[in-house]
């Protein structure tokens, strides 16, 4: 199904962006987040995880791993992730190649943007953002 700003209308909103599912960065990311969901829901704030994974990996992902943050895929050339520049030229071993920066953003309940991590470090991340929720 799709997702909508106007789903999130009237809460904060913490996207996070991560390059893959199922490798270690991102699963410890992801489970992060998903341990602290009920702390996100009593702050007012909604989580959705994006990658360009697509909807059935995502679905294995969860499963594999009993996450409860949502997550959402954004294939698409242009998607948002693109916009946002989180979806950029990375090199390693001197090859270049198209790849998601771990980035985080936490829309406030009025639906600008409070706060952005860019790049993100995992280890105390999601506890990191959950402090600025509740303080926003």
């Amino acid at each position: 199904s799709l997702v909508r700003p106007a789903d999130y209308a009237g809460q904060k909103l913490v996207l996070f962006f991560y390059p893959k599912d199922d490798t270690p960065g991102c699963t410890a990311e992801n489970l992060d987040f998903s341990a602290l969901a009920d702390d996100f829901a009593k702050a007012g704030t909604a989580l959705l995880g994006i990658s360009k994974d697509p909807p059935k990996k995502h679905e294995k992902f969860i499963a594999k791993h009993g996450l409860t943050a949502p997550l959402a895929s954004d294939p698409e050339e242009g998607g948002l992730s693109d916009a946002l520049g989180f979806w950029t030229e990375k090199s390693m071993y001197g090859r270049s190649y198209m790849g998601m920066v771990r980035s985080t953003v936490l829309v406030g309940a009025d639906g600008k943007v409070a706060q952005v991590w860019s790049p993100v470090k995992v280890k105390g991340h999601a506890a990191e953002v959950l402090a600025a929720a509740q303080a926003l």
